[in-house]
Order: C-alpha cells, then sequence, then structure tokens
C-alpha cells in the first residue's frame, strides 16, 4: 500500500462540492447521533513568534440512512494547522497552512497526507451550505458576503449548491479584492460590491472576517435574513453585534467551540448571552430532532408546507469542526484514488 500525496490543486480539482456538502452533513448527523469521536482542538501557543499550532483529531461513522451515497461510511484523520500573523511580512508565508492526515480507521495506514488549507476553505464553505439549507428561507435566491477574501469564494460556491442564488452583493475595504471577486463570478451571477447593509439585506448573509469589533449591527440585516457567521476562529473574534445575537435564533455547531472561540464567544464570556439564547446545535436540525426554518423539511433541501419552525432572523456559529475536515479529506483522496490524482509514495516502507 501507498500513501497518497495530495496538494492544493489536487484538492481544489477532487473536493467536489455537492460531495463534500454531503459528507459534511453526515459528520453533523454522525456527531449528534454520538457516532463520532472528536477530543477537543488542542492549541501551542508560541507568543515568541506571534503564533500558534492547533490539532484537529477525528473518527466518524456515518450511517446508510444519513449520506447520499450508496452505503455508510467511516473515516479518520487529524489536521495540524497554524496561525502565524507575521509570516506574509517576515517570511513571505501564507498566516495559516495546514495538513491533512487522512488514516484507514481499521488498520491506521495513512491513506493520504493533503493539502489541509484548501480543505479547510471547501468543508467551511460546506458547513455553512448545511446550515443554510436548514435555516434560510426555502426561496432565497440572494447572497451578501462581507469580507472578499479566499473564504468568500467558497462561500458563494457552496451555498449555490442549496440555494438558487441569481444576485450577489460583496463588501470589503480592499478595492482590490472585491474586483477580483466579482471578476471571477460575473459570468454566473448578478455580482456586485455594496456595503455592509446591503450584503446584509440578502436573503442569505455570510460573514468571513477576523475582526474584533463587530461591523453587523441588527439594522444590517433583512427581517428573514439568515446569517453565517465563519470568521470568529479564536477568543476575542466578534463580527456580529450583541443586539443581532440576542434578537436572533442562534445555531452552533459545538458548544464548547463556540463558546470558547466561535462568534458567540465575547457575549457569552461577558455573560451578556447565555445558553438560553442559544436555540441548539445545527446536528439536531439536521437529523429533525430539533426544528429547521419553517417550510423546510428535516432533509433541508424542499419546502414543506409550512410546519412548525424558525422565523425571522437565523445565526448559524460555525468554529470549524475536525468532523468536517476529516469527512472533506474522505471525498478528496477517494475522488483522487479513482482518477489517478496525486503522488502516491511508499512513506512506511512497505513496498515489497
Amino acid at each position: 500500500m501507498q500513501t497518497l500525496l495530495l496538494n492544493a490543486d489536487d484538492v481544489d480539482e477532487n473536493a467536489r462540492m455537492d460531495r463534500v456538502i454531503d459528507a459534511v452533513r453526515g459528520a453533523f448527523t454522525a456527531y449528534e447521533r454520538g457516532n463520532a469521536k472528536m477530543p477537543a482542538k488542542s492549541y501551542i501557543d508560541l507568543p515568541e513568534y506571534n503564533g500558534d499550532f492547533r490539532s484537529m483529531p477525528a473518527y466518524l461513522d456515518v450511517r446508510t440512512e444519513d449520506t447520499a451515497e450508496a452505503t455508510g461510511w467511516d473515516a479518520a484523520g487529524i489536521k495540524w494547522v497554524n496561525v502565524h500573523t507575521d509570516n506574509p511580512a517576515d517570511h513571505d508565508l501564507p498566516t495559516v497552512m495546514g495538513t491533512m492526515i487522512y488514516s484507514d480507521p481499521e488498520t491506521a495506514f495513512p491513506l493520504a497526507v493533503l493539502d489541509g488549507t484548501t480543505l479547510t476553505m471547501k468543508r467551511t464553505g460546506a458547513a455553512a451550505a448545511v446550515a443554510t439549507d436548514h435555516l434560510a428561507v426555502p426561496g432565497a435566491t440572494s447572497l451578501g458576503i462581507v469580507g472578499a477574501g479566499v473564504q468568500s469564494y467558497t462561500q458563494l460556491e457552496a451555498i449555490a449548491e442549496v440555494r438558487d442564488v441569481e444576485e450577489v452583493v460583496i463588501s470589503d475595504l480592499d478595492a482590490e479584492r472585491v474586483a477580483a471577486f466579482v471578476d471571477a463570478f460575473e459570468d454566473r451571477f448578478d455580482v456586485r460590491a455594496g456595503s455592509i447593509s446591503e450584503a446584509g439585506h440578502c436573503d442569505i448573509l455570510s460573514t468571513v472576517t477576523p475582526v474584533e469589533e463587530p461591523i453587523v449591527g441588527p439594522d444590517d440585516v433583512g427581517e428573514h435574513t439568515h446569517v453565517n457567521a465563519m470568521g470568529a476562529d479564536a477568543a476575542g473574534k466578534h463580527e456580529l453585534a450583541d443586539e443581532l445575537l440576542l434578537d436572533a435564533t442562534v445555531v452552533i455547531d459545538d458548544h464548547e467551540q463556540c463558546t470558547h472561540s466561535g462568534e458567540i464567544n465575547v457575549p457569552y464570556a461577558a455573560g451578556t448571552l447565555t445558553d438560553a439564547d442559544i436555540y441548539g446545535e445545527i446536528g439536531e436540525i439536521v437529523v429533525g430532532s430539533r426544528p429547521g426554518r419553517a417550510g423546510i423539511d428535516a432533509g433541508g433541501a424542499a419546502p414543506g408546507t409550512g410546519a412548525e419552525g424558525v422565523t425571522g432572523v437565523t445565526v448559524f456559529d460555525s468554529t470549524g469542526l475536525a468532523i468536517q475536515d476529516v469527512a472533506a479529506a474522505r471525498v478528496v483522496y477517494e475522488q483522487a484514488d479513482e482518477a489517478d490524482n496525486g503522488y502516491p509514495f511508499d512513506l512506511l516502507g512497505l513496498a515489497g
């Protein structure tokens, strides 16, 4: 057996978004059903280098009824990722770099070593798509995005898989990044630059910024906007005003991570927002134990008949879970293996 080495281009080519969305939905389901093992994300702080390392291991077992694939599946892996803020200026390196090791759960053989940075972008977009599918109004056609960095691209690519997006409003202080985003998508969507409020008054809003002072207030969103709060991934980060969070139906991906480093971490630490203000976890909605948006069935796709569910503004607080990385890595590995992509090598020296 050989280990498959997959670089960023390989991951991008083989991370078919429809399959990644299904895999991430399956990961949320397995976690909610108790069929996943995910130790808490561990941090190694390196203040001497103005950075840190984070390790994210997980195992998940997805049942046949919880996937669009012919049979269920299981998978295991670990992502090793950093945040070194001085890298671009001092070393001409990215701030964030990730490496994923994808393993066979039965034997522990390392099936693949792959770029974790591109993988993270894909699975983050997929997580927003799953939440959007369950929480956005059924007929949503407009998407606003605050932040025109790399994450904005996969937000649009993924959300367009679950809603018929026609209009896109992108908001960012960097005019060059906005222009690049518009140029990338103007042949597929009615896409334009706009203010935060214009983006927020779309049917769906994704925020993908690293800010620590809220930039989206309650007046910046529509009456039924669904917000994917994707930017906060560390203590102190905070994109949405407390008043917006308190007025909205808040759905989280994981209680421990969200209260420590998600969008709700600042008001939660201050006691402004409590557990009573959290509607539930996305896994509960995916498996149908808690209703999503009124008019959306438990499967998340088709409008129902006005059944019980939430209305008004909804917020999905996504910190990014290791189960999502493992689920996405499986999609990439299997697709690449089938297509003979990547570079196979004898990592363990077991080749005859």
